[in-house]
């Protein structure tokens, strides 16, 4: 429920907390395989275009995506 992240270390680490929890709810609505998203994102990010960082948006990568 809400209690479970009350205690988040501080509002920084609720900031923290949110986005990451944020970027696992998007991959999922997508599709997507939260930690192989997460896993692709890290690994091309550092390297990625910050003009083109779109393309790292879980829409956008659906090889990522289980096969049917």
């Amino acid at each position: 429920g809400r209690k479970n992240y009350l205690f988040a270390g501080s509002d920084r680490g609720g900031e923290s907390a949110a986005l990451v929890y944020s970027l696992i709810g998007t991959a999922k609505l997508n599709g997507n395989d939260p930690y192989a998203y997460l896993r692709a994102v890290i690994a091309r990010v550092a390297d990625h275009p910050i003009n083109r960082i779109e393309e790292l948006l879980p829409w956008n990568l659906p090889e990522l995506r289980p096969a049917d």
